[in-house]
């Protein structure tokens, strides 16, 4: 969910030309007249982000609470384990290779120029914020997946009048009796 959506975000960036195909010098040079737009694009993408993640990780709590029937919360949980477990697991993986297998170095995409191994503490706090909204999304997915069926099972508790008389007949008809 969350690279579907980013897709979007990314192209209606290039739409309507906040994200542009740049080189690094030219991207360095439109830095240095327009650091005020810049700020404003990168707190409008912060934010986006954050919505995005919500949404993914509500929508992976959500699937998770509705197949498991059952603590909802424990199931959103998971799920943001499980992707941040993964995360954890790709980084290392990129970390372990180096550059050499970096198919993004390769390509030739626009990139901001700022030194990639370095973590200032805004980017402390985004990281933060990231982890913070994707907690919040998947335990209240898996809440409201849990509703469902909270919802399902009190509809399915009371027979219809049908039921009832076809249960009585039954009972009637048993040897038991």
């Amino acid at each position: 969910m969350a690279v579907l959506l980013l897709a979007l975000l990314a192209a209606a960036g290039v739409a309507f030309g906040v994200a542009t195909d740049t080189t690094v010098d030219q991207a360095v040079q439109e830095s240095q007249n327009a650091t005020g737009a810049a700020k404003t694009v990168g707190l409008v993408g912060g934010i986006l982000l954050l919505v995005i993640l919500f949404a993914a990780y509500y929508s992976g709590g959500y699937v998770a609470g509705r197949m498991a029937r059952f603590n909802g919360l424990r199931q959103g949980l998971a799920v943001w384990l499980w992707g941040i477990l993964t995360a954890l697991v790709i980084a290392a993986i990129a970390a372990i290779a180096g550059t050499k297998y970096d198919i993004f170095a390769k390509l030739n995409l626009p990139r901001l120029p700022v030194n990639e191994g370095q973590v200032t503490t805004a980017g402390l706090i985004a990281i933060g914020a990231a982890l913070v909204a994707a907690l919040i999304g998947a335990m209240l997915g898996g809440l409201a997946g849990m509703r469902f069926h909270r919802h399902v099972d009190a509809a399915g508790l009371e027979p219809s009048a049908t039921e009832r008389d076809a249960l009585r007949r039954r009972a009637e008809d048993s040897p038991d009796n």
